[in-house]
């Protein structure tokens, strides 16, 4: 009997991925733990595996389709004697859609209903109303008229907004009586996408798609600036000491091709200041506070399209040179999208460090469900007042530290970025 070979779940979290390259073609013998795909995610793309082994059948979704759910057939696998042409499909609502050719008009998303979209209906004097389909699925669950309604797209068509906004049966809206109490005022939203590109009517622009990355980050960071209070704390780090020190070091670990970057001992700095300060070490769990152990230190990496914040453990247990090692390989792959999941979840407190790119200081957004992340600027030649009052010439770097109220106060936070400054002002007693 064929084995349907079903979209895999890559993550915790995956609920869709994009099949992006098949490795195989039907009619291939395939082993167990041979590669017959390779799998994008919203951060990574991965490598499938053949769990069974036989004859590829029939590829149900082709190259490029995105948005294939979890679990749907996206391939048959044929056991011993049986044959491709006997082998009959799953229908077609447990099958994922073809992706389209490219020389083809991609087919409009629609969204998965019982039934199907009512025929358009005609408005009282006969005439067609003019509405998306979208909005006629939406009209047909909550039982609108769309007879009632006056449309807001282009040409008054009626879109999904309207719909939204409309009463279940709602007639033409009737001017309110003095005596009526005043309706609650509907919670701001933001535009959708047809009065967005309504606004810009007429104007030259290119419409660039999403990729599941791009959607994800947008998602989270939304739901982070809405749900997480923050508060933030600024410092200003006095770098000559660190970078004497790197200095002497990289000249010492040069026969061994390992060369320090002030990043490296922010990373030591940070996973030492949670340790000293363990009540800063922790991450919200939604009714409750998880306080670790290990300092788990997430380190944002910039990639084409995205973010990555992959996660050295046991920070505050590894040498500089292990922990610039591991940045390099993580950074490395991130770039290339080939991170496994376990190696960019987790973690307590993120590092976002823009200095690289002449940005003197910013406030980073907390990632859910770590407690805080440091924003790093440049390190910049300042006059400033030394010890005996005298004004001199120093290498200052500003950092601001982004907390979650929720998880730490402000007397613990001050305490973690005290701990912090003093790592870096001090670096050589980060090794003893």
């Amino acid at each position: 009997m064929p084995i349907e070979i079903l979209m895999p779940a890559l993550s915790p979290t995956m609920e869709e991925g994009t099949l992006a390259k098949w490795l195989v073609k039907e009619g291939d013998e395939v082993n167990s733990g041979d590669i017959i795909a390779e799998i994008e995610t919203d951060k990574a793309t991965m490598e499938f595996e053949a769990v069974d082994e036989g004859t590829m059948g029939p590829l149900l979704v082709a190259e490029g389709s995105e948005g294939v759910k979890v679990n749907t057939p996206i391939a048959m696998l044929l056991e011993e004697g049986e044959d491709a042409s006997s082998v009959s499909a799953p229908s077609p609502a447990a099958a994922a859609p073809v992706a389209a050719k490219a020389d083809a008009a991609p087919p409009a998303p629609s969204p998965a209903v019982s039934a199907p979209a009512p025929s358009a209906p005609a408005a009282s004097d006969g005439s067609r109303v003019f509405a998306s389909p979208l909005a006629r699925r939406i009209a047909a669950d909550k039982g609108v008229d769309l007879n009632a309604l006056k449309g807001s797209g282009p040409k008054g068509r009626i879109v999904k907004a309207d719909v939204l906004n409309a009463q279940p049966g709602a007639a033409p809206a009737a001017a309110p009586s003095a005596s009526a109490p005043a309706a609650a005022a509907p919670m701001a939203s933001s535009p959708s996408a047809d009065q967005v590109a309504r606004a810009y009517e007429g104007r030259d622009y290119e419409e660039v798609s999403l990729d599941g990355m791009r959607k994800t980050i947008a998602a989270r960071l939304t739901e982070a600036k809405q749900t997480v209070p923050h508060f933030y704390l600024r410092r200003d780090i006095k770098l000559d000491a660190l970078l004497k020190f790197r200095s002497e070091i990289n000249a010492q670990l040069a026969d061994r091709g390992v060369k320090l970057s002030v990043n490296d001992f922010i990373i030591k700095a940070v996973a030492l200041a949670l340790q000293s300060v363990p009540a800063a070490n922790a991450v919200w769990a939604g009714d409750r506070v998880l306080q670790m152990k290990a300092s788990d230190v997430a380190v944002a990496v910039a990639i084409e399209g995205g973010l990555f914040t992959p996660v050295l453990q046991d920070a505050e247990m590894k040498s500089l040179s292990t922990l610039s090692s591991e940045m390099k390989d993580l950074a490395t792959r991130a770039r290339d999208r080939k991170l496994a999941p376990h190696e960019y979840q987790g973690g307590s407190f993120a590092i976002s460090n823009l200095g690289m790119f002449g940005i003197d200081n910013f406030d980073a957004i907390v990632n859910p469900p770590h407690a805080g992340i440091l924003a790093v600027g440049a390190g910049v030649k300042k006059p400033v007042v030394d010890a005996e009052g005298n004004l001199a010439v120093a290498t200052v770097m500003s950092v601001t530290m982004s907390v979650d109220h929720r998880v730490i106060d402000g007397a613990v936070g001050s305490d973690l970025l005290k701990a912090i400054v003093n790592n870096l002002e001090n670096p050589m007693a980060m090794l003893a």
